[in-house]
Formats: C-alpha cells, sequence, structure tokens
C-alpha cells in the first residue's frame, strides 16, 4: 500500500474512533445498574469481535495458500493472526477489569464467553512457538496453514457453542429483543468500525513492513551477488598470470 493510502486510512482511523469513544462516553446513556464502569464495554465488545473476526480471517487466508502455494497469502495469515493476538491481550485485560468493577472478582471461571474466548487465546497463543520450531521454510508455512485453518474453523463453532449455553452471566450485546437502546447502538456501531479500522492499519502497517524488509534484503542478497561476481573477474587474470 502506498504512502498516501496508509495516511488516508491512518487519519480515517483516527477520527472515526475518536468519534466513537466520544459517543460513548457523553452520548450514550448511563447504564442502570453499572453506571460510568459499563463504558468499557464499547472497547471490549468491538475489541472482541474485531480480534475473532481476524482469526477466521487468517484461516481463508491459509485456505489460499494451500491453494495457491504463494507465500503472500501466508504472510497475511500470520499477520492477520499477530494482530489479533495483539487485540486478545486488550480483550482480556478489559474484560478482567470490567468483570472486577461488576462482579466483584477479575476473573468468573464458571462464565463460558470468559473462558472460551480464554481458550481461543491460548490456543492461538502456541501459534507462533510451533511455526518457528520449523527450520524448512516451506514445511513452516504450510503447517502453519493447516494450524491457521483448524484453529480457525474452531472459532465460529466456539461462538456458537457460547451462545447456546443456557446458564451465562455475562451480557449479550445483541439478541431477538435488540437490548441495545438507540443511543447506544449508535456509539456501539461507530466503535465497531473504527476498531474494525484499526485492525486493518495495523494488519497494513506490519505487511508494508514486512514486505519492505524483504525487498532489502533480496537487494542486499543481489548487491552481494553482484560484488562477488565482480571480484571473481577481476581476480580472474592474476590467476592466469601466475
Amino acid at each position: 500500500m502506498s504512502g498516501n493510502r496508509l495516511l488516508t486510512l491512518s487519519v480515517a482511523t483516527v477520527v472515526t474512533m475518536i468519534t466513537g469513544y466520544s459517543l460513548a462516553a457523553f452520548y450514550a446513556p448511563m447504564d442502570a445498574d453499572q453506571g460510568f464502569v459499563q463504558k468499557i464495554f464499547y472497547l471490549h465488545v468491538p475489541m472482541a469481535i474485531v480480534a475473532l473476526c481476524g482469526f477466521v480471517f487468517a484461516g481463508i487466508c491459509a485456505v489460499m495458500h494451500l491453494r495457491t502455494n504463494e507465500s503472500k497469502w501466508d504472510l497475511r495469515s500470520y499477520v492477520a493472526i499477530h494482530v489479533s493476538f495483539i487485540l486478545g491481550v486488550g480483550v482480556l485485560l478489559t474484560g478482567a477489569i470490567w468483570s472486577k468493577a461488576s462482579w466483584v472478582h477479575w476473573w468468573v471461571w464458571d462464565e463460558p464467553t470468559l473462558v472460551s474466548f480464554l481458550i481461543v487465546f491460548v490456543l492461538y497463543a502456541t501459534y507462533t512457538p510451533l511455526r518457528f520450531s520449523i527450520e524448512d521454510r516451506e514445511r513452516q508455512s504450510r503447517y502453519a496453514s493447516v494450524f491457521a485453518i483448524t484453529a480457525g474453523a474452531f472459532v465460529p463453532l466456539n461462538f456458537v457453542a457460547v451462545r447456546a449455553a443456557t446458564q451465562t452471566v455475562h451480557p449479550r450485546t445483541f439478541d431477538r429483543t435488540g437490548n441495545l437502546p438507540p443511543h447506544m447502538a449508535t456509539a456501539f456501531l461507530v466503535c465497531m468500525v473504527g476498531m474494525t479500522l484499526l485492525y486493518v492499519l495495523l494488519w497494513q502497517y506490519e505487511m508494508t513492513h514486512k514486505s519492505t524488509v524483504a525487498q532489502l534484503r533480496a537487494l542486499k542478497r543481489k548487491l552481494g551477488d553482484d560484488d562477488g561476481a565482480r571480484a571473481r573477474r577481476s581476480a580472474a587474470p592474476e590467476l592466469q598470470v601466475r
């Protein structure tokens, strides 16, 4: 992506996130039960949704890598998991803060939504160590793609299982009754768009960085080969004289 497009995406992300969290702070009504602490909902829930969608996106990229055997898809899958994992750390931290304020405990082990996200997080925590434990690049990328597909398929199954749970204390963001008032829904949707843009921005920046590093390494190798060839050509007459 060109510098101008990255700049445009950066500005759009900042503006959208500032707008969203301004709406969350000043426009959305205060929750009757939890008060101001409920405002963390506008950060925690969009971050969780985007992180999980990022894991699924990584699985889709992994499918494309196995189909085409093109390294760009493996890189896209790797970066998608990396960014989603970072957001996952934020989800667990904000969830613990919200849990402490609402339930007096930093963690509630009998809550399926919390535990299920932790399982997904721990699953993807093994991705990088397992990937780089394989030295052969071709096998590494192929096995990483299989992992990303398998884990990515687990994410929606895990989500459905949690939604089907009969006993839960975790609040539902959406259900058939529409439990978000209009002002809260507006703020939430803008925050959701902002978090999505943030994910895309971080993903694109890392993709650009890794692509640039790869190009620089290729250029250094080419320059090294050219220097070696020139050195061999210059040394050839001396060898003949001797």
